[in-house]
């Protein structure tokens, strides 16, 4: 459990940060931009929450409690030395990856198939939700860059890539289950 007792540190004051396993590296640092955005995510998830109701807004609870876990992976480097850490250490895993496709199959059940790209709209639930995957999209390139230059948990990247999807989907669904989704009309404004 965490113990938030005291809020500021001063530890950040000259522009670095701790990792999860100690390390310090700059604010500005890939790792740090990766979980920060997933951070930023988390926010803009609040605010889809607040204008939804029921089934969703329960699923996007949950969401956003793996979201703290996913910024808890993304900020401890290297995978291999988790055994060492002498506490269990937080990783996204699979499973948590197979809800997100079994959510996303059961809301695109009730919708019918795109003809069109959509645009970014229609309710304001369904607004929230489009933000929000475009913030996913954004996460998901942070943590890809860290595969190029050190260690990232595969599963974190999985996730990622089908929350995106599952934010698209759960839009439909926010635009009366795709009846108000509003569609791309390609040059219309020539």
């Amino acid at each position: 459990m965490v113990v938030l007792n005291r809020i500021y540190t001063r530890t950040g004051d000259k522009g670095d940060t701790a990792l999860s396993d100690g390390s310090r590296v700059a604010k500005h640092n890939p790792r740090v931009e990766a979980y920060g955005t997933v951070d930023e995510l988390n926010a803009t998830l609040g605010l889809c929450r607040l204008h939804a109701d029921g089934d969703l807004a329960r699923l996007i609870g949950v969401i956003q409690n793996d979201l703290f876990d996913l910024g808890a992976d993304l900020s401890r480097p290297e995978m291999a030395a988790d055994d060492q850490a002498g506490y269990p250490v937080l990783r996204i895993i699979d499973a948590q990856v197979d809800r997100l496709e079994s959510e996303i199959d059961a809301m695109n059940a009730r919708l019918t198939a795109l003809r069109s790209f959509i645009l970014p709209g229609g309710s304001v639930l369904a607004a929230h939700l489009h933000l929000s995957r475009t913030v996913a999209r954004r996460a998901e390139r942070r943590a890809t860059e860290l595969l190029a230059g050190g260690d990232v948990n595969p599963a974190a990247i999985r996730y990622l890539n089908r929350l995106s999807d599952w934010l698209f989907v759960a839009g439909r669904i926010a635009n009366g289950d795709g009846a108000d989704d509003i569609l791309w009309v390609p040059g219309a404004s020539r």
